[in-house]
C-alpha cells in the first residue's frame, strides 16, 4: 500500500513537473515572438505608410494618422508578450548571477513598449503633414519611456553577460550580450544628438539599427533558453 502510494506520488511529481516546464517554455515563447513582431510590425508598416520617411520619421510616429491603432497594438502586444518572457526568464533563471536583474530588467523592458503604446508620441518632423507639433504630457511621457527601453534593454545584455562569463561554455554568448548592449547604447546616443544637432536626418535608420539589434538578441536569448542542450538552473 505504502509502496504504490509513493509510485503515485512521483508519478504526480513528475507530471507537475512536465506541465511547469512547459508552461515555462510558452513564457519564454513570448521573448522569441515579440520583438519579431515589433520589427516586422513597422518594416511593413514603414514601407506601405503614405507621407512616412523610414530614412528619417521615428517610427513611434506610426503611431500617428491613418492606420495609427496598429502601431500602438503591436507595441502593446510586444510589450504583452516581453513581460510573459520575463516571467518565464524568472522561472527558469532562479539562481546565480543576473537571477534577480534579468528578469527585472527586461520585465521593465516589457513594460515600456505598453507604455509608449499607451501614451502616444507627438508629431514630429512634419509628419503627420499638417500637424501641429506642440509637446503634450502623452508625448513626453512617451519620449522618457523610449529612453527607459534603450536603458533598460542594455543593461540586461551586461546583466546576463556577467552571469554566461563564468561559464566557459557561454564566453561567447556573453561577449555577444555585450557587444548587443554597447551597440544599443551607441545607437541611442547617436539617434538623440542626429535629432537634435540635424533637424531629424536618418534618425529612423539610426533608430532600426537598435530596435532590430536588441529585437535579435532577445527572440535568441528565448530560443536558447528553451533549447534542451542549454542548461536553464
Amino acid at each position: 500500500m505504502i509502496l504504490r502510494q509513493r509510485e503515485k506520488h512521483m508519478e504526480t511529481s513528475a507530471q507537475s513537473a512536465g506541465e511547469q516546464k512547459v508552461a515555462s517554455k510558452l513564457l519564454l515563447a513570448g521573448g522569441a515572438i515579440g520583438p519579431l513582431l515589433n520589427i516586422i510590425v513597422l518594416l511593413i508598416l514603414g514601407a506601405t505608410r503614405p507621407g512616412y520617411n523610414a530614412w528619417q520619421i521615428p517610427d513611434s510616429s506610426l503611431e500617428l494618422g491613418p492606420g495609427g491603432w496598429i502601431q500602438i497594438t503591436n507595441y502593446i502586444v510586444t510589450g504583452v508578450l516581453l513581460l510573459a518572457f520575463a516571467i518565464g526568464l524568472r522561472r527558469v533563471l532562479h539562481t546565480g548571477r543576473g537571477s534577480t536583474w534579468g528578469h527585472i530588467l527586461l520585465g521593465l523592458f516589457g513594460l515600456t513598449f505598453i507604455g509608449i503604446g499607451i501614451f502616444v508620441t507627438d508629431p514630429v518632423l512634419g509628419y503627420p503633414p499638417g500637424a501641429s507639433s506642440t509637446a503634450t504630457i502623452p508625448g513626453i511621457l512617451h519620449n522618457l519611456l523610449g529612453q527607459l527601453q534603450f536603458i533598460s534593454l542594455a543593461a540586461a545584455c551586461f546583466v546576463l553577460a556577467r552571469r554566461d562569463a563564468a561559464d566557459q561554455a557561454s564566453r561567447g554568448w556573453a561577449w555577444y550580450s555585450v557587444a548587443t548592449g554597447l551597440l544599443v547604447v551607441a545607437s541611442d546616443i547617436v539617434f538623440v544628438l542626429t535629432f537634435k544637432l540635424l533637424d531629424g536626418g536618418p534618425v529612423e535608420l539610426i533608430a532600426r539599427i537598435g530596435i532590430i539589434v536588441s529585437g535579435c538578441w532577445v527572440a535568441l536569448l528565448a530560443i536558447r533558453l528553451m533549447s534542451k542542450k542549454v542548461s536553464i538552473a
